[in-house]
């Protein structure tokens, strides 16, 4: 029996009565799965003394934050504060532009990035004004008065300053021990205490500079800027990266306590360094300041690039030679090696991945394999201690996850659309029917049967130098 318009009764998709089922068969079955939602990155580990840290140094933050607020708002009326931070914002980003080039190979946590420019912007400057406050009053008390605005250019203010900005970047290399891998680390971490410290300092100067040109008529604040905002916006970065790259070095040679000798050993320069510019500005004037310039400072600066692309430099060696490390034992290619370990590959995988939809999987691999290839380098150069095998461990497990991530399919199947009931075409007894084509969906390639996925056991497969976790 059938009506008209529908095919026989019983064909495949259709009831006793000729009516389209609510459910028919599916007309293709894929081999696997063709989506799994990865499995969310689990937590960062961290450690009871670094949580303690964490808060103390942000409550600390706090409450210098509080006092340089009050101490500005005291100096300074408001619309003029206002119009200093504008101009203080140029530095800042000139200085905040060359941090995010150093760091883009090994992009820093931005919470380690955050305290490190909050303590330079807080407590270095409130640190430093509490000093000067102390001085001034013990000097008024002593009697003393001639040359005490050298000694506090020349010799308190390098001293104070880089001795808290310095000890800023100590504070991250404790607490965030885990992210920070070497002297690249070291001048990201010094550039960015130094930054916050030279925003809120030019904050001062140029808001003072307007209230004495508004008062007096002086007129210096444009040579201000350019002295400050122009010719030596990195003026600060420069000094206490010295600091910075000593505790790079420090935290692949020592522990904690080690430290604090490769922080005093980084303090020597820093200091010098902002010694000279600031005797500079105190003996140098006129025209010659600008010969000074040329001749010193600016030798000084193209040297302070050379180092940081001569460590950069040294960072893709270690990526390179420590990954082939973990191909050699199955954990990636060589063409993953060869894209991880040089810029032109990571631009290219970079754009694969943008065109394919897979810009933060993409990302989340090429981060895990960096980080992966420094922890290795600590264990590698004497640090295999419990703490940095459990890094490993840790970091090989979220580089499956983010693996899994690059292999799911781009479209996931969703199901089948809801049937259309009404007249359908003819079909007599033994004719073929066609595939359905659903509006919109499509199916990925069928995987090569011979490609590996997380999950499977690579043949031989362990950790480079040690056994696999009972749990793998």
């Amino acid at each position: 029996m059938s009506w008209p318009g529908y095919p026989d009764t019983g064909a495949p998709g259709y009831d006793p009565y000729g009516r389209p089922m609510a459910n028919p068969e599916p007309v293709w079955y894929p081999v696997q799965p063709v989506f799994a939602a990865p499995p969310p990155l689990p937590k960062p580990r961290r450690g009871t003394a670094s949580l303690v840290g964490l808060s103390v140094g942000f409550t600390v933050i706090g409450v210098f934050a509080l006092a340089v607020l009050v101490y500005f708002v005291q100096v300074l009326p408001v619309a003029i504060l206002l119009a200093a931070s504008l101009l203080a914002f140029v530095p800042l980003a000139i200085v905040l532009v060359g941090i995010w080039l150093v760091d883009r190979w090994e992009p820093e946590p931005r919470l380690a990035l955050l305290f490190a420019f909050l303590w330079g912007a807080a407590v270095a400057v409130g640190t430093a004004l509490i000093v000067d406050v102390v001085v001034v009053t013990a000097q008024q008390i002593v009697g003393a008065g001639g040359g005490s605005d050298l000694f506090g250019a020349v010799v308190q203010a390098p001293i104070v300053e880089e001795g808290a900005k310095g000890f800023g970047v100590l504070l991250v290399l404790w607490i965030f021990r885990k992210n920070f891998d070497g002297p690249v680390d070291g001048v990201v971490y010094a550039a960015t205490v130094a930054a916050g410290f030279a925003f809120v300092e030019n904050i001062q100067y140029f808001g003072l500079q307007v209230s004495d040109d508004l008062q007096y008529g002086v007129g210096g604040l444009g040579y201000v800027f350019v002295v400050r905002a122009l010719m030596s916006p990195f003026a600060h970065v420069m000094y206490t990266a010295c600091t910075g790259v000593a505790l790079g070095f420090a935290a692949r040679k020592t522990g904690p306590g080690g430290a604090v000798g490769f922080y005093f050993i980084g303090l020597v320069p820093a200091i010098l360094l902002h010694a000279l510019w600031n005797g500079a500005l105190s003996f140098v004037t006129d025209d010659g300041f600008f010969v000074y310039y040329l001749l010193v400072q600016v030798p000084i600066f193209v040297a302070m690039i050379l180092l940081v692309v001569l460590l950069r430099r040294n960072e893709r060696h270690v990526t390179h030679d420590r990954l082939v490390e973990y191909g050699s034992v199955g954990w990636f290619s060589p063409d993953e090696v060869q894209m991880l370990s040089t810029g032109a590959g990571r631009r290219q995988a970079k754009q694969w991945a943008a065109v394919n939809g897979q810009s933060a999987a993409m990302k989340r691999f090429v981060s895990t394999a960096t980080r992966l290839a420094f922890t290795r380098q600590r264990i590698v150069k004497g640090r295999a201690d419990e703490a940095s095998r459990r890094d490993e461990g840790e970091l090989l497990d979220q580089l499956t996850i983010a693996r899994r991530a690059l292999q799911a399919p781009a479209v996931a199947f969703v199901g089948y659309p809801e049937p259309q009931f009404g007249p359908g075409p003819q079909y007599g007894p033994g004719q073929q029917y066609p595939a359905q084509q659903y509006p919109g969906q499509q199916y990925p390639a069928q995987p090569d049967p011979g490609q590996h996925y997380p999950g499977q056991q690579y043949p031989g497969q362990q950790y480079p130098g040690q056994q696999p976790p009972q749990t793998w």
